[in-house]
């Protein structure tokens, strides 16, 4: 809550009319945000040095701007800390932050450390300016409905890019041979980042069809999904296809009847097992089989990622688990690779990135706030008879899942701001559902 009453206040500017006492213009900037991160930087594109500044980085700029200016005046940063209901994932990404500054201490490229720190930092400032602002359950709803929104949007220009051929600059297919035009990249960088994006937005078209009352909605959300994973299928990420089928599994597997889901945990249980002893030979000879690729031989791709996984296996065993530093591993894979990855200086899997980078202690503990906020709305889940409720609750447990599997899909999941904004919206619907308002008078039983 805004201290003192802002009628009474002489306060000039801007920022004043904004943020003093003033909630609706300041939510309304970051809703603007929020629309802004879909755009990536198909719209605005300023290169500073070697930094680009897109849209929402500009918008984000202004956000903290304004955000810090109020809390400076009005001294209720501890307000806004009290009403927060997930003090320990915040505490976590701070902490994070101050271990990559302190990273740099030992990476061997500065200014590559300083890169990452910015998008790292970018990505913490909007978690925290959402769970700061975005607290009522309406906020999550219209968080809920800008993405839904803006993805239509990047979907249309999906199709464009697939059936008409046509790449928007900021792909790197834009200007390509005639047979790769067809993938579609919408405002991305390349089809990989796009996959994984609609596999996220996939869930969020389900649960409304599965939770909304209203037959066109249903009908409508449900027909988006189905171009959601044709897109998908287009791009040919195997990675987003696979985390499309886990995510389908474990949300059919939530809804099952308890009894169903001891059968259902029985045979897939069986059905793993089965299949791990059946292909594990055809994995120890297709593993052994990797080593007879000389150095200067072109790499099939599967070779190439795991050649990736291991040299940053190798470079984080040699740092003790500490991690390259911030940035960095891109410049191990570049100079320092002990096997072949055909110039590729990427890791291509984002937990990996996170550990090369940062260490192992940080690769823990994003895991462990990413199975905590798992855990925490299923509990949710189960306590909810609210049918919207529910939809949204299923659209953050889904999209976790899918996110988990598909993120080894891009190059680098660093620069991808969608991942930030995803668990934005993910960490403010648990802190609202947390909050005491929001508890329901009766538990019902799952």
């Amino acid at each position: 809550m805004m201290q003192g009453n802002p009628l009474v206040k002489k306060a000039t500017g801007v920022s004043a009319f904004l943020l003093e006492g003033s909630k609706p213009p300041f939510i309304v900037v970051m809703y603007l945000l929020v629309m802004t991160t879909f755009l990536n930087q198909s719209v605005l594109n300023i290169h500073v040095g070697s930094f680009s500044l897109f849209l929402y980085r500009l918008v984000l700029i202004v956000a903290v701007i304004l955000f810090f200016f109020h809390v400076m005046r009005e001294r209720n940063l501890p307000q806004f800390w009290d009403q927060a209901n997930v003090k320990g994932v915040l505490l976590f990404l701070l902490f994070w932050m101050t271990y990559g500054a302190v990273s740099l201490l030992w990476a061997k490229s500065v200014i590559e450390g300083m890169k990452s720190l910015i998008l790292l930092g970018m990505g913490i400032s909007f978690v925290f300016l959402a769970v700061f602002t975005f607290r009522k359950m309406n906020h999550l709803f219209l968080f809920y409905g800008i993405w839904m929104f803006m993805t239509v949007i990047l979907m249309v220009i999906g199709l464009l890019n697939h059936f008409v051929h046509i790449q928007l600059p900021t792909s790197t297919l834009y200007g390509g041979p005639e047979y790769k035009l067809s993938y579609p990249t919408s405002v991305f960088f390349n089809q990989n980042d796009f996959a994984t994006f609609l596999t996220i937005s996939l869930f969020f078209f389900l649960s409304i069809t599965r939770n909304s009352k209203q037959v066109f909605l249903k009908t409508a959300c449900l027909f988006l999904a189905i171009i959601c994973v044709y897109l998908i299928y287009m791009t040919d990420s195997r990675a987003s296809l696979l985390g499309v089928m886990i995510g389908l599994i474990v949300y059919v597997f939530i809804l099952l009847p308890v009894y169903f889901k001891r059968m259902a945990a029985i045979i897939g249980s069986t059905i793993f097992l089965l299949g791990v002893i059946v292909f594990f030979g055809k994995f120890v000879i297709f593993f052994n089989g990797l080593t007879f690729y000389s150095s200067n031989e072109l790499l099939p791709s599967n070779v190439v990622r795991l050649n990736l996984l291991k040299n940053t296996l190798h470079f984080s065993l040699e740092t003790f688990g500490f991690g390259v530093g911030a940035g960095n591993i891109s410049v191990y894979l570049k100079n320092e690779s002990i096997y072949a990855t055909n110039q590729v200086t990427e890791v291509h899997n984002w937990l990996a990135e996170i550990m090369g980078n940062f260490g192992i202690f940080i690769l823990l503990g994003y895991l462990t706030m990413y199975a905590y906020l798992f855990i925490k709305l299923f509990k949710l889940y189960k306590t909810r008879s609210n049918r919207n409720q529910k939809g949204l609750l299923e659209a953050c447990m889904m999209g976790l899942i899918g996110f988990a599997v598909s993120s080894i899909s891009p190059s680098s999941v660093s620069n991808l701001f969608f991942h930030w904004v995803f668990l934005a919206f993910v960490i403010c619907t648990v802190s609202v559902f947390t909050g005491k308002k929001n508890q329901p008078l009766k538990e019902n039983p799952y």
